[in-house]
């Protein structure tokens, strides 16, 4: 008798032993799923650059997301199982029949409280320094676990391909860039990042989803120089524009002969007057042609990314906009596509701008049409859509499906619309207020 007890105490305090043990391997392999998912790679790979070695682990672990989480959950859910059969071999031979029902109970606790919620809290807390710390570990296991994992794998997509859904191995849950300006945004809505440097980031991230269109100067708007007219002329004209290059044109705005740089067009007639003391009427002879540069011409469908990778390449910061048909329809320059990133960059020789928007006593917001809807979110950090128009009047139109006329109003995006101006087919201006 004395015999079996010791056994019956040996046998007990093993198996307890064993379920400790287990229950400590469940918390590992829950903490460790959560850290490496949790963590972030960019933190990891910084660490990685510096020499951290369970950095680079786990960087090099968590590439097929798929395996790393079939790999986890396999281990952890052997030793829940296991555990749970301990814990009720030993509760039903120290309590009898109702040792299944205690056990469930006593393992449900220890389960969530010490394998669950306790490592999962750390590996939150704690990502980069637990995942880099279980790596090592978590990697020998992938590898040995990989021929079940593999099995497993293609049983899953199997069931899956029967209800229709396919499964693309280099998926990705969410896009680089679609993670850094969810996070911007998060950030400013929580107070930690400042609007202007979300602005900054998202406009550079932009600049290779965004065309010279939208941002080109029309055409309409565009000062040209022309070839024929008077010496005098030209240089007065330059003398009194605020930019120092110009397009050159002869006979029509549409025959583009070259551009002109101011300080160019300076020094050229100054030395056909011979210099200081020279004499202003050898200028008759001028002629601007000769000293304009050819003309650089650029698609209106060209991305802002590529546009200033052309412009750095071909160390030039001006370019004339033409569409399919080689017709002119604007004009870029670098410093515009810098200042869909950094905002609008002013001098001493810029005229003063107004505000894009006046806010009226109604709490009412008066915007010319041809703003374009992303100056319109920076200005008031609004969230209208630009996919289907660049300007706010090429919203309203698109969203009527029709040219509005002056008085009408419409409701859309939780916005009113209310058309102030329109010129022939243009609306020129628009009164809008939130509708919450």
């Amino acid at each position: 008798m004395d015999t079996a007890s010791t056994v019956l105490d040996s046998a007990f305090w093993t198996t307890a032993g064993a379920i400790v043990l287990l229950l400590v391997l469940s918390g590992f392999f829950s903490g460790s799923e959560t850290a490496l998912t949790a963590a972030s790679r960019g933190k990891l790979r910084s660490q990685a650059d510096k020499g951290s070695h369970g950095a680079q682990k786990a960087l090099s672990v968590t590439e097929d997301s798929e395996r790393l989480i079939g790999s986890v959950l396999l281990g952890n859910n052997l030793v829940n199982i296991l555990g749970t059969s301990l814990a009720t071999a030993l509760f039903t031979r120290a309590f009898g029949e109702s040792g299944v029902a205690l056990a469930t109970l006593v393992m449900t606790v220890l389960v969530l409280v010490f394998a669950e919620v306790l490592p999962k809290t750390y590996a939150i807390s704690n990502a980069e320094k637990a995942a880099a710390a279980v790596a090592p570990v978590i990697g020998v296991l992938v590898t040995l676990l990989a021929p079940v994992v593999g099995l497993v794998r293609l049983l899953v997509r199997g069931v899956l391909r029967i209800f229709g859904v396919q499964i693309d191995p280099d998926s990705h849950i969410m896009a680089v860039r679609e993670e850094i300006a969810g996070a911007l945004h998060l950030g400013h809505s929580e107070g930690v990042v400042e609007k202007e440097d979300r602005d900054r980031i998202l406009g550079a991230l932009d600049l290779s989803d965004r065309f010279v269109e939208e941002i080109m100067l029309h055409r309409s708007k565009i000062e040209m120089i022309d070839a024929n007219a008077e010496p005098e002329t030209i240089l007065e004209q330059c003398l009194q524009s605020p930019h120092t290059r110009l397009p050159v044109f002869r006979g029509e705005q549409e025959n583009i002969i070259g551009v002109v740089h101011a300080k160019d067009l300076f020094r050229a007639m100054y030395e056909q007057a011979g210099g200081a003391d020279g004499d202003a009427g050898r200028l008759a002879s001028f002629d601007i042609s000769e000293i304009a540069k050819a003309p650089y011409f650029v698609p209106e469908t060209t991305t802002l990314d590529e546009q200033m990778r052309q412009f750095l390449r071909m160390r030039s910061h001006f370019a004339l906009v033409v569409d399919e048909y080689g017709a002119l329809q604007g004009l870029i320059t670098l410093e515009d596509i810098l200042e869909e990133i950094v905002g609008e960059i002013t001098d001493e020789f810029d005229p003063d701008e107004e505000s894009i928007v006046k806010k009226t006593a109604d709490g009412s917001y008066l915007v010319e049409g041809v703003t374009t809807i992303r100056d319109l979110n920076r200005a008031t950090d609004w969230n209208l859509p630009d996919e289907e128009a660049n300007t706010i009047a090429g919203l309203v139109i698109h969203e009527a499906q029709m040219i509005p006329t002056k008085g009408q109003v419409f409701s859309f995006h939780g916005f009113r619309f209310e058309v102030t101006e329109r010129e022939g087919n243009r609306v020129t201006g628009l009164k809008i207020r939130p509708l919450s």
